[in-house]
């Protein structure tokens, strides 16, 4: 691995950008006879030399399942895995490994909190959401509502991509009746950075459990459980430079250990009869049958990565290259970003993270990306997994280019040049 960080690099920057990026080999590659410029990085990363490796590592040398083999490969196994839980613990500040739940995805993770925590609601008990959120964080809710008969409300939005929070108050929206709030911490298309830790006081004032959707938040920003205010936060391995296949759910140990399991099967029970079976503490309750062994083994490496560049650092060059890249999108004609637009300064974006969604007068998003596509750009363009989102901005879709810790200012210097050449290309001003 040849990233190495701390002191500030060249021009300002927190480090050298173009020595991490030569940890990603695929960033070498071209698309369509242009330079790859990567901005699909909120859909998922890239991954480094060092995390590979250690999946073929795993594979090639520690091969086993976890916890049922009493044989030397199996103890090995089962000490990787654990290393990738400890690792996570660590890396997200939480007060011990076993806070720490590693299921397949982000949202099998909001699943399973909804699953668990709607075990104690009622009907006429209050669910409370935003428009914001990533499907993955509104379908499970409204499921809940649907079985329980508690009531789904949610937070609007103000024009610049905030929570309405004058009107939840002026609502009575966090109330007594308020069992469960859940809230993306960073918003995967407006990249807003929403105030959890002051939410989660207003939710905790009448005894709601404080959940988090921090899948744009834990790869971007240094994240501490201990002090962000939440019970619950989920994320996934694969936007921070790790695995697809594994999310990671972090709870506080005493809600957890309250909780019923959301999965039932091998490893998560502690007693199993015909008449009945009782269940392992955390986190092994909530873990059912064969764990994600080689991704729990990807991801520990993934937070090595990260921790040796520095999530501080990574931090700084999000903000620096989503400024650099608010600025030049605001000469672009015809452009309208979704969200916060502010840039200090310094040059550092204001408030939010590294998603800019925007629409380009009235080319179809799909056609947007497909024509960046064919200049080397790759962006996303739909609706994000965020339709309410959409329609509360008046949109049918939008593009979406994301950076993330290895994005250059060439190539958002590409990404714009190619948005004013599909300009051109249908009739439009360049």
């Amino acid at each position: 691995m040849t990233a190495e960080v701390q002191a500030p690099a060249r021009g300002g920057w927190p480090y050298d950008v173009e020595r991490v990026r030569a940890d990603f080999p695929i960033l070498a590659r071209e698309a369509n006879g242009h330079p790859l410029a990567y901005l699909d990085s909120a859909n998922t990363s890239q991954k480094p030399q060092a995390v590979v490796d250690a999946v073929a590592d795993h594979y090639l040398q520690h091969n086993a399942n976890v916890a049922r083999a009493m044989h030397m490969l199996g103890a090995e196994a089962t000490e990787r895995y654990e290393h990738g839980r400890s690792r996570i613990a660590t890396f997200i500040g939480a007060a011990r490994p076993e806070e720490i739940i590693f299921t397949k995805n982000a949202s099998e993770a909001l699943n399973l909190c909804a699953h668990s925590l709607g075990a104690g609601l009622s009907e006429g008990d209050e669910i409370v959401i935003s428009e914001m959120e990533h499907h993955s964080n509104i379908v499970p809710w409204q499921l809940l509502a649907e079985r329980t008969g508690a009531v789904l409300r949610w937070f609007g939005l103000t024009p610049d991509g905030q929570l309405d929070r004058e009107a939840a108050v002026r609502d009575g929206l966090i109330n007594e009746r308020t069992k469960i709030v859940s809230l993306t911490w960073v918003s995967n298309v407006l990249g807003t950075v929403n105030p959890i830790t002051e939410i989660a006081e207003e939710a905790h004032a009448v005894g709601a459990v404080m959940v988090v959707d921090a899948s744009q938040a834990v790869p971007q920003m240094p994240t501490d459980v201990a002090t962000l205010g939440a019970d619950l936060v989920a994320f996934t391995g694969h936007k921070m430079v790790g695995p697809t296949g594994l999310g990671v759910l972090w709870g506080r140990y005493d809600l957890l250990a309250e909780l019923p399991p959301f999965l039932g099967g091998g490893e998560m029970i502690e007693i199993v009869r015909m008449t009945g079976s009782t269940f392992a503490p955390p986190p092994h309750r909530f873990e059912a049958g064969t764990p994600p062994i080689v991704e729990a083994t990807m991801i520990g490496a993934a937070a090595d990565y990260l921790d040796q560049i520095g999530m501080a650092a990574i931090h700084d060059h999000e903000q620096l290259i989503t400024g650099y890249a608010l600025t030049a999108l605001a000469e672009v004609p015809d452009l309208r970003v979704l969200g916060p637009t502010e840039v200090a300064a310094d040059g550092r974006a204001v408030n939010r993270g590294g998603a800019i969604s925007f629409t380009l007068g009235d080319i179809h998003p799909h056609d947007v990306s497909q024509m960046l596509d064919s200049r080397g750009v790759a962006v996303r363009g739909g609706h994000h997994c965020a339709r309410p989102l959409h329609e509360a901005f008046g949109v049918q879709s939008s593009t979406r280019a994301s950076s993330y810790l290895y994005t250059t200012t060439a190539e958002i210097d590409q990404f714009v040049e190619a948005l004013l050449w599909t300009q051109n290309f249908f009739g439009g001003r360049r």
